[in-house]
């Protein structure tokens, strides 16, 4: 069973970057699609970016491909979300996610159903 660790979060002011981790283990990291979502109370989860196994082909919300960067390293079996020049609208608790099966295209990498393992949260908050 895949788990999944995110860490990264905290306070930062309008303007500024994190950068957040997500750490796997319990299954060949390669071989998983990994996405991160994020989610603010009363609303669903919504997506944020995504990145293949294998190629490494990466899918990004429009409103964020501008300022969010998703990647991964397979050598230490985790992936990374930067964000840079954050916004107040960027507060949310950010969650990183796994895909064990089949995917194909955006609409497919975009869809928290198509997710089988998630990780606990970690919450970023941007001060005016």
């Amino acid at each position: 069973q895949v788990q999944l660790q995110e860490s990264g979060g905290g306070l930062v002011q309008a303007g500024g970057s994190l950068r957040l981790s997500c750490a796997a283990s319990g299954r060949t990291f390669s071989n998983l699609a990994m996405a991160w979502f994020r989610q603010t109370p009363g609303k669903e989860r919504e997506f944020v970016a995504a990145i293949r196994r294998g190629d490494g082909v990466t899918y990004y919300a429009d409103s964020l491909k501008d300022r969010f960067t998703i990647s991964r390293d397979n050598t230490k079996n985790t992936v990374y979300l930067e964000m840079n020049t954050l916004k107040p609208e960027d507060t949310a608790v950010y969650y990183c996610a796994a895909d064990l099966d089949y995917c194909v295209g955006y609409e497919c990498y975009s869809h928290y159903k198509q997710y089988d393992i998630w990780g606990q949260g970690t919450r970023v908050t941007v001060s005016s």
